[in-house]
Protein backbone atom coordinates (compact mmCIF):
# COMPACT_ATOMS: atom_id res chain seq x y z
CA UNK A 1 0.00 0.00 0.00
CA UNK A 2 2.91 2.72 0.81
CA UNK A 3 4.30 2.43 -2.64
CA UNK A 4 1.00 3.51 -4.15
CA UNK A 5 0.73 6.38 -1.53
CA UNK A 6 4.19 7.18 -2.60
CA UNK A 7 3.24 6.97 -6.27
CA UNK A 8 0.76 9.90 -5.70
CA UNK A 9 -2.82 7.43 -4.76
CA UNK A 10 -4.68 8.90 -2.32
CA UNK A 11 -7.75 7.21 -0.03
CA UNK A 12 -10.86 7.22 -1.95
CA UNK A 13 -13.20 5.37 0.28
CA UNK A 14 -14.21 2.24 1.86
CA UNK A 15 -16.07 -1.13 1.61
CA UNK A 16 -18.72 -1.66 3.87
CA UNK A 17 -20.78 -5.01 3.99
CA UNK A 18 -24.33 -4.24 4.26
CA UNK A 19 -26.35 -7.44 5.59
CA UNK A 20 -24.82 -9.58 2.86
CA UNK A 21 -24.40 -6.65 0.64
CA UNK A 22 -21.70 -4.60 -0.70
CA UNK A 23 -21.85 -0.42 0.23
CA UNK A 24 -19.28 1.57 -0.87
CA UNK A 25 -18.37 4.54 0.53
CA UNK A 26 -16.67 6.68 -2.01
CA UNK A 27 -15.12 10.46 -0.18
CA UNK A 28 -12.89 11.69 -3.09
CA UNK A 29 -12.73 11.27 -6.40
CA UNK A 30 -16.25 9.30 -7.18
CA UNK A 31 -16.62 11.53 -10.27
CA UNK A 32 -13.36 11.26 -11.33
CA UNK A 33 -12.75 9.78 -15.27
CA UNK A 34 -9.38 8.48 -16.41
CA UNK A 35 -8.75 6.87 -13.03
CA UNK A 36 -6.67 3.83 -11.78
CA UNK A 37 -7.74 2.48 -8.26
CA UNK A 38 -6.53 -0.37 -5.54
CA UNK A 39 -8.72 -2.58 -3.30
CA UNK A 40 -6.39 -2.35 -0.28
CA UNK A 41 -7.20 -5.11 2.62
CA UNK A 42 -5.86 -4.37 5.99
CA UNK A 43 -2.81 -2.59 4.15
CA UNK A 44 -2.29 -5.08 1.79
CA UNK A 45 -3.01 -4.54 -2.30
CA UNK A 46 -5.00 -7.13 -3.04
CA UNK A 47 -6.71 -5.60 -6.49
CA UNK A 48 -5.51 -3.33 -9.15
CA UNK A 49 -7.93 -2.15 -11.83
CA UNK A 50 -9.01 1.52 -14.35
CA UNK A 51 -11.54 3.02 -15.53
CA UNK A 52 -12.63 5.69 -18.27
CA UNK A 53 -15.83 6.10 -16.39
CA UNK A 54 -16.41 8.01 -13.46
CA UNK A 55 -15.27 5.91 -9.89
CA UNK A 56 -18.61 5.89 -8.58
CA UNK A 57 -20.29 4.45 -11.98
CA UNK A 58 -16.89 1.35 -12.01
CA UNK A 59 -17.64 0.58 -7.70
CA UNK A 60 -21.51 0.64 -8.94
CA UNK A 61 -20.28 -2.73 -11.42
CA UNK A 62 -18.74 -4.81 -8.03
CA UNK A 63 -21.74 -3.83 -6.07
CA UNK A 64 -24.33 -5.16 -8.29
CA UNK A 65 -22.61 -7.43 -10.90
CA UNK A 66 -24.14 -9.06 -14.38
CA UNK A 67 -24.74 -12.33 -15.08
CA UNK A 68 -21.51 -12.24 -17.33
CA UNK A 69 -19.51 -9.70 -15.55
CA UNK A 70 -16.92 -11.98 -14.03
CA UNK A 71 -14.57 -9.44 -13.11
CA UNK A 72 -16.94 -7.82 -11.04
CA UNK A 73 -18.71 -11.10 -9.41
CA UNK A 74 -15.37 -12.50 -8.35
CA UNK A 75 -14.67 -9.22 -6.52
CA UNK A 76 -17.59 -9.05 -5.13
CA UNK A 77 -17.15 -12.32 -3.67
CA UNK A 78 -13.69 -11.21 -2.56
CA UNK A 79 -14.76 -7.78 -1.26
CA UNK A 80 -17.77 -9.85 0.65
CA UNK A 81 -15.25 -12.18 2.24
CA UNK A 82 -12.81 -9.71 2.98
CA UNK A 83 -15.54 -7.71 5.37
CA UNK A 84 -16.68 -11.15 6.41
CA UNK A 85 -13.68 -11.91 8.08
CA UNK A 86 -13.41 -8.73 9.34
CA UNK A 87 -11.02 -6.95 7.08
CA UNK A 88 -11.29 -3.62 6.77
CA UNK A 89 -11.20 -2.67 2.52
CA UNK A 90 -9.70 0.89 1.50
CA UNK A 91 -10.08 1.90 -1.83
CA UNK A 92 -6.89 3.77 -3.11
CA UNK A 93 -7.27 6.27 -6.23
CA UNK A 94 -5.04 7.97 -8.52
CA UNK A 95 -6.48 10.51 -10.95
CA UNK A 96 -5.19 11.25 -14.27
CA UNK A 97 -4.82 15.23 -14.06
CA UNK A 98 -4.74 15.32 -17.66
CA UNK A 99 -1.32 16.58 -17.69
CA UNK A 100 0.81 14.01 -19.30
CA UNK A 101 1.30 14.06 -23.11
CA UNK A 102 3.56 12.63 -26.16
CA UNK A 103 3.52 15.03 -29.02
CA UNK A 104 0.25 16.43 -29.59
CA UNK A 105 -1.49 13.12 -27.72
CA UNK A 106 -2.45 12.56 -24.22
CA UNK A 107 -1.20 9.51 -22.17
CA UNK A 108 -3.70 8.17 -19.99
CA UNK A 109 -2.26 7.36 -16.19
CA UNK A 110 -4.20 4.62 -15.45
CA UNK A 111 -3.49 3.40 -18.10
CA UNK A 112 0.18 3.59 -18.64
CA UNK A 113 0.68 2.12 -14.86
CA UNK A 114 -1.97 -0.37 -14.50
CA UNK A 115 0.22 -3.30 -16.13
CA UNK A 116 3.37 -2.39 -14.35
CA UNK A 117 1.83 -2.19 -10.58
CA UNK A 118 0.47 -5.46 -10.97
CA UNK A 119 3.56 -6.97 -12.23
CA UNK A 120 5.23 -5.43 -9.24
CA UNK A 121 2.60 -5.87 -6.77
CA UNK A 122 1.57 -8.95 -7.59
CA UNK A 123 -2.00 -8.97 -6.09
CA UNK A 124 -3.75 -11.63 -5.71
Amino acid sequence: MNRLLEIGFEPAGNWFNDAGKLRVELTRHSAQKNILYAFVCDGVVMYVGKTVRMLATRMSGYRNPGKTQTTNISNNRRLLDALDAGSAVEILALPDNGLLHYGRFHLNLAAALEDDIIRVLDPP
